[in-house]
């Protein structure tokens, strides 16, 4: 195999990476990633500069927006901190625990129903009646903040995916396109 037809490989593994940041609980950015790092170690780093490692730090970096995201989702929505960290033990118990119920869709439905119910039984087990609101009606607010906050920040890997992955055809195409 050729250079240019391993190129468009990794460049196909990285498309598929980018879709699956917008899917909740695929593998996105690692994808990306080790695509970037197969590479570079086959062309001995030529053309990774400087935008290439970047990238590479802001996919690193965006593994922890998904954990992040629905945390602060959870406090824009007026989450206690009771109800925040239920959302964040809700998204690691909600991937862990329906993996293996659900082997097609666990870990998706894990990192959406998971922040959701943990919230929801945080702010529940935790909040007094306020100004005559229900404490269910508190804890359903907070937990629709943490799906909101869990989608959101899907949205922003799927948009730092597909930058990582112009950027990566921008910085690596003249090498490229000088191969034989």
């Amino acid at each position: 195999m050729d250079y240019v037809q391993l190129y468009w490989i990794l460049v196909g593994v990285m498309a598929l990476g980018a879709v699956g940041e917008l899917i909740p609980g695929m593998p996105g950015s690692s994808l990306i990633l080790l695509a970037i790092l197969i590479w570079s170690v086959i062309t001995q780093f030529a053309g990774i500069g400087w935008p290439i490692l970047i990238v590479f730090a802001m996919l690193i970096a965006s593994a922890a927006i998904e954990f992040l995201a629905a945390y602060w989702g959870a406090k824009q929505f007026g989450a206690s901190k009771w109800g925040q960290l239920g959302a964040l033990i809700g998204l690691v118990v909600g991937i862990v625990g329906l993996l293996p119920a659900l082997p097609l869709g666990g870990p998706i439905l894990g990192i959406l129903i998971g922040p959701f119910i943990g919230a929801f039984l945080g702010e529940y087990l935790t909040r007094k009646e306020l100004d005559g609101e229900s404490k269910a009606k508190v804890a359903l607010k907070a937990s629709l903040g943490t799906v909101v906050g869990s989608l959101l920040g899907n949205l922003i890997d799927g948009i730092l995916a597909i930058v990582a992955v112009v950027v990566f055809v921008l910085s690596t195409w003249p090498l490229v396109a000088r191969l034989p």
